[in-house]
C-alpha cells in the first residue's frame, strides 16, 4: 500500500492531541482544535479554489468511515463535480421530501405556533384551533399538505357552507392562510385551493347570499328614556353598570371590567386599554355629566380596583346580571349590546352627527385602510358634545322625536 495514503492508524488518531491538522493522505485530514476536539475534513482543488469539506467529528466518525467518505468526495472531484455542492443539493432534496410528507394537521400546529403571539386574546387562539380541528382535520388532518386539492377543500366546506355560513367563511379563510404558510415553508407548490377570489367564488355562493344576519335585539329609540328611568329607580350594581354602558355606548364586557385606574374624573375621560378592546387598540371615552355622577356615587363606596364589582371579591360583575337588570327594567327581548345599535340609530335619525364621529364613539375599526392611515385625531371635543346630548336624551322622557343639531349643543 502506498504511504501517500492511509498514513494514520486508529491508535495514532486516538492519541493525537496537538492542535492543527494531520494528513492521512488523499486530501483527508484530522483537524484538532485548541480545546482538543477532533474532526475530519477533506481538502480538494476545484476551479482554482481549495475548499474544505467537513466530514464529521471524531470519534463519531471513525478513521475507516472518514476514509470512505473522503474517497467518495475524491471520486466526485475527479469527475468534475463539487462534493460540497452535491451534498448541499442532497440536503435540500431531503428537506423538500420531508416537507412534502408534512400532514395538514402538522402544518396547522406550526402555523398556529408561529402566529398566536400576534392574536389579541386566548379566545381568538382557541377559535382558530377549534374550527380547524372540528371541520378540517377529519378530512385533511392526515393528508400530506402537498396533496390537498380543491376537491378536498370542497369536501370540508360544502356540508356547512349554507347551514353554518359564518363558520364556513372563517374556516375557508383559515385554511387558505395555513396553505399559504405551507407554500412559503416549501411544503407545497402551486395555487392555493382554498382561495376565494377567482376560484372558490366560482363554485360556492357568496357568504352574503347565504348568511342569515342576526342583529342584536335593541330597545327602540323612543323607549330608551323609560328603560333608563326604570334603571335609575334600582339601587343594584347591575342597574348602575347598565346605565353607565348606555351612557358610554360601550360593550358590556368593557364596562364590567372597568377599573378605577382607567377613570379620570377631573378630565371626564374613561380610557379602555387595548387589551380589553375588540379592535386591539386603546379607546378614550368622553364622559357625560350623568356618567360622571354614577362614577362619583360609586367612588364613595369603592372597595377595590373594579368600578362595578361582582358578588365575589375581585371578580367583575357578570354579563348575565346586566341582561337581567335590562329585562327587569322593561327591556323585553333586547340585549345589552343592542344599546349600541340604539345609540347609532339615534345619532343617524335624531341628530346631524357626522358618520365618522358616531363610528369613533362606538370604537369601530375603520375598514378603509387609506382612511385609517390618515386618521390621527380622536374627535374628542365633538364626541364629548355628542355623549352629553345622548345622556340628556336617555335621562329625559320624551313624547316625540326631534332632530338635534350637534352644533347647537354647547
Amino acid at each position: 500500500m502506498s504511504r501517500s495514503r492511509h498514513r494514520l492508524s486508529a491508535l495514532a488518531v486516538e492519541r493525537a492531541s496537538t492542535p492543527g491538522r494531520i494528513h492521512d493522505g488523499g486530501g483527508l485530514y484530522l483537524k484538532i482544535t485548541p480545546s482538543r476536539s477532533k474532526s475530519w475534513v477533506f481538502r480538494y482543488v476545484m476551479d482554482g479554489r481549495r475548499p474544505e469539506m467537513g466530514l464529521g467529528p471524531y470519534p463519531a466518525i471513525s478513521l475507516a468511515k472518514a476514509r470512505e467518505l473522503a474517497a467518495g468526495a475524491g471520486t466526485a472531484v475527479k469527475t468534475g463535480h463539487d462534493p460540497i455542492g452535491e451534498r448541499k443539493a442532497a440536503q435540500e432534496r431531503r428537506q423538500r421530501e420531508q416537507a412534502n410528507r408534512l400532514t395538514f394537521d402538522q402544518v396547522v400546529a406550526q402555523f398556529v405556533g408561529s402566529q398566536e403571539a400576534t392574536w389579541r386574546n386566548q379566545k381568538h387562539r382557541d377559535q382558530w384551533r377549534s374550527t380547524l380541528a372540528t371541520y378540517a382535520s377529519p378530512v385533511l388532518g392526515t393528508m400530506a399538505v402537498a396533496d390537498v386539492t380543491t376537491a378536498d377543500i370542497m369536501r370540508v366546506l360544502e356540508p356547512i357552507w349554507t347551514t353554518k355560513p359564518e363558520t364556513a367563511s372563517r374556516l375557508r379563510g383559515r385554511m387558505e392562510r395555513v396553505l399559504d404558510y405551507a407554500k412559503v415553508m416549501g411544503a407545497r407548490t402551486g395555487e392555493n385551493p382554498a382561495r376565494w377570489r377567482g376560484h372558490l367564488d366560482k363554485v360556492l355562493p357568496a357568504p352574503s347570499k347565504v348568511r342569515k344576519v342576526k342583529h342584536h335585539a335593541a330597545v327602540a329609540i323612543d323607549e330608551l328614556p323609560a328603560v333608563y328611568e326604570a334603571l335609575c329607580r334600582s339601587e343594584g350594581m347591575a342597574a348602575k353598570a347598565l346605565r353607565f354602558a348606555i351612557l358610554t355606548a360601550a360593550r358590556a364586557g368593557e364596562v364590567a371590567g372597568a377599573t378605577w385606574a382607567e377613570i379620570d374624573l377631573e378630565e371626564k375621560v374613561w380610557t379602555v386599554p387595548e387589551a380589553r378592546m375588540k379592535a386591539g387598540r386603546p379607546h378614550r371615552v368622553p364622559l357625560s355629566s350623568e356618567a360622571v355622577a354614577i362614577l362619583r356615587e360609586r367612588s364613595e363606596a369603592r372597595l377595590g380596583d373594579l368600578v362595578f364589582p361582582g358578588w365575589r371579591d375581585g371578580r367583575p360583575l357578570s354579563l348575565a346580571s346586566l341582561s337581567k337588570a335590562l329585562k327587569t327594567a322593561g327591556g323585553g327581548d333586547a340585549t345589552v349590546h343592542g344599546f349600541r345599535s340604539t345609540f347609532r340609530d339615534w345619532t343617524s335619525e335624531r341628530t346631524d352627527t357626522p358618520r365618522d364621529v358616531a363610528e369613533m364613539a362606538l370604537a369601530h375599526a375603520i375598514e378603509d385602510k387609506v382612511e385609517a392611515a390618515y386618521r390621527r385625531g380622536e374627535l374628542m371635543t365633538k364626541r364629548a358634545l355628542l355623549m352629553e346630548r345622548w345622556a340628556t336624551f336617555a335621562a329625559t322622557p320624551r313624547q316625540a322625536a326631534e332632530v338635534v343639531a350637534l352644533h347647537r349643543v354647547a
